[in-house]
């Protein structure tokens, strides 16, 4: 079997990240896999890949997949990158063919699902937190928050990350306002809550949860994080437990909602026990250094 390998760029690049892909087709046009590989571009993460490759089933076992990753990884060489990043379901196809070709499991994940039809977060939702409110906004954060709440976003710099070359994310104003446009374009609902220390009125801890556009399916976590200093106070559950009971009233339709979580960041996968949330799957993201 001929394949062949057409690089594309995406014309689009985002506000942190842009895109290089290729399409692997047989020699009769049709098409046998992809691979995208973003390269981001802030400070503090500028030296990192992700790398995402899909073979169809039908295709593999046949080089297919050996020919998008070398020139994803010829592609990132050349980028100047010193790590590539891909995620794979534990005893896929995906999780045998990074191990065989030289990526190093990096860190484990386990996700989860809650059936919004059963959960009923009403009692956690309205646990009282001394010293603290919440509040929340659609779209892009209020401006009379928006400081403060790029400032809380460094309670993620300490998330379990294991032995993963991230880098380190620097938020400010512009970058948080780009991540909600960036939602905003794909026709999906950002939606955050906030909890806010009532003696200063700062941010010190968010929830982010992105809804499909027409309601329907299911939704998303993103981050959930609270600034050190303000840990040990029930914050995320209260976070979380508020964002689930709002998107059951809002979005009627909506299933259910998934979050991923490290297998060593024991607080978070006690806080979605504690909601109701079940085991799906396990993953593993893997690291290729270069």
């Amino acid at each position: 079997m001929t394949l062949r390998i057409v690089p594309l760029t995406d014309p689009e690049p985002g506000a942190s990240s842009r895109r290089l892909a290729w399409l692997a087709s047989t020699n009769d046009g049709a098409p046998a896999g992809s691979a995208f590989l973003r390269l981001f571009t802030k400070a503090g993460q500028d030296h990192l890949a992700e790398l995402e490759i899909a073979v169809h089933p039908a295709e593999r076992r046949r080089g297919v997949g050996t020919l998008l990753l070398d020139a994803a990884v010829t592609a990132a060489r050349s980028e100047g990158r010193r790590s590539v990043i891909a995620q794979a379901e534990q005893g896929s196809p995906a999780d045998r063919f990074l191990a065989a070709r030289g990526f190093r499991p990096v860190l484990s994940l386990t996700y989860a699902r809650l059936a919004l039809a059963d959960a009923d977060v009403t009692a956690l939702a309205e646990q009282p937190c001394p010293g603290y409110e919440l509040t929340e906004w659609d779209g892009t954060v209020p401006a009379e928050l928006a400081q403060s709440y790029a400032d809380s976003r460094r309670a993620m710099d300490d998330m379990p990350m294991e032995g993963t070359d991230y880098g380190t994310v620097v938020w400010d104003v512009p970058r948080v306002v780009a991540a909600a446009e960036a939602v905003a374009a794909r026709g999906e609902l950002l939606h955050t809550v906030a909890a806010v220390d009532t003696a200063d009125g700062s941010v010190v801890g968010f929830s982010e949860l992105v809804v499909p556009g027409d309601g329907r399916g299911d939704g998303q976590h993103y981050g959930t994080a609270v600034l050190p200093e303000h840990r040990g106070r029930g914050l995320a559950r209260r976070m979380k437990a508020a964002s689930i009971r709002r998107t059951r009233r809002q979005h009627p339709e909506l299933a259910g909602l998934c979050t991923d979580t490290a297998d060593s960041n024991a607080p978070m996968l006690a806080v979605n026990e504690a909601l109701g949330y079940l085991p799906t799957h396990k993953a593993v993201e893997y690291q290729l250094d270069l």
